[in-house]
């Protein structure tokens, strides 16, 4: 079901829709073709309180809203195509490392994930683990931004905001689903 987002939510003109996925409920809350919050939860409150301060205050058109496509690539996700949300767009606004280390998530191949201490070093600073962890912990726009994709130096999964089974679930599936290299 979609419904805009009304004030005093402050997100004029974004939408949001829950699907069913074999992993449960999922959530996007997208504006003008990007996804500013998703996750694995029916509901909106959920998400909202991770898109950062700076996005809340923002007027969005309602006439550009594009939430089928983007519900259409969790579909396609879930039907195999796991690269499929390399192509949506997302909106999160944070520090410099932050920002770029969300790219950076963007950049791991479905099927092969990596350590933390990999992604630190993917992302410009191989002493910043920390810094790194706190990205995953941050992002917003799971699924689409794969924090999933990052485990521990160890092989144990590490931790994940919609739930280790969801995480396991999800590397699962790309494992088997993932384009040969």
């Amino acid at each position: 079901m979609s419904a805009t987002l009304a004030p005093p939510a402050a997100l004029r003109g974004a939408t949001t829709e829950t699907v069913d996925t074999p992993d449960g409920p999922f959530t996007v809350i997208e504006a003008e073709g990007a996804v500013l919050s998703s996750g694995w939860t029916s509901l909106r409150e959920d998400l909202v309180g991770q898109i950062h301060p700076s996005l809340l205050a923002a007027r969005f058109d309602p006439a550009a809203s594009a939430l089928r496509p983007i519900l259409d690539t969790v579909a396609r996700y879930y039907d195999g195509d796991v690269d499929a949300i390399t192509a949506v767009r997302v909106r999160q606004a944070s520090g410099p490392f932050r920002t770029h280390a969300w790219d950076v998530l963007r950049t791991i191949a479905p099927g092969a994930p990596v350590t933390y201490l990999e992604y630190a070093a993917r992302a410009g600073n191989p002493t910043a683990v920390r810094a790194a962890a706190g990205a995953c912990a941050k992002n917003a726009a799971a699924l689409f931004v794969p924090c999933h994709r990052v485990i521990r130096t160890d092989g144990s999964l590490g931790g994940f905001r919609w739930g280790l089974p969801v995480k396991q679930r999800l590397l699962d599936r790309e494992a088997r689903s993932a384009p040969a290299t």
